[in-house]
């Protein structure tokens, strides 16, 4: 079985344009200087409201760096909505677990717990996104003892 057979099944390909619209409604509020604004105050906002602590104020670099994170997200979600290829999937899963490491990384250095509320949606597609690949790289012990021979 190929990488292409295990993933450009019409469930596979479905999940890639899923995950996309999630990234799409979730990351185009950062795009924006504006938009991020409203972002930044909702979710620190919530997270001191939830007891989960809120975020460091405004500066232009802050804004810089999240608007470019929302710019690529919000043109890589309509690449995968407009051509759901089933390597977007792969590339996405690889994307997924750096976000979901540097998201790690930030919580344990004193991050707001904000950040737990999409580590583990970031995982979650991350797992459904590659898993598929990793079955096909991992083949099963009667397929090595066939090549073996």
């Amino acid at each position: 079985m190929t990488a292409f057979t295990v993933t450009s099944r019409p469930s596979y390909v479905r999940a890639v344009r899923a995950s996309a619209w999630y990234d799409l409604v979730v990351t185009a509020g950062f795009a924006t200087p504006w938009t991020y604004a409203l972002v930044h105050d909702a979710l620190s906002s919530a997270g001191r409201a939830w007891g989960l602590g809120g975020f460091p104020a405004l500066d232009p670099t802050q804004t810089m760096f999240a608007n470019l994170m929302g710019s690529v997200v919000v043109v890589w979600s309509v690449l995968r909505i407009v051509r759901p290829l089933p390597v977007h999937g792969l590339f996405d899963g690889i994307a997924r677990v750096l976000f979901t490491t540097w998201m790690a990384y930030a919580l344990a250095h004193g991050a707001s717990g904000v950040l737990w509320l999409f580590v583990g949606v970031e995982a979650a597609w991350g797992v459904a996104q590659l898993t598929p690949w990793a079955r096909w790289v991992r083949p099963s012990s009667r397929a090595r003892a066939d090549d073996a021979a």
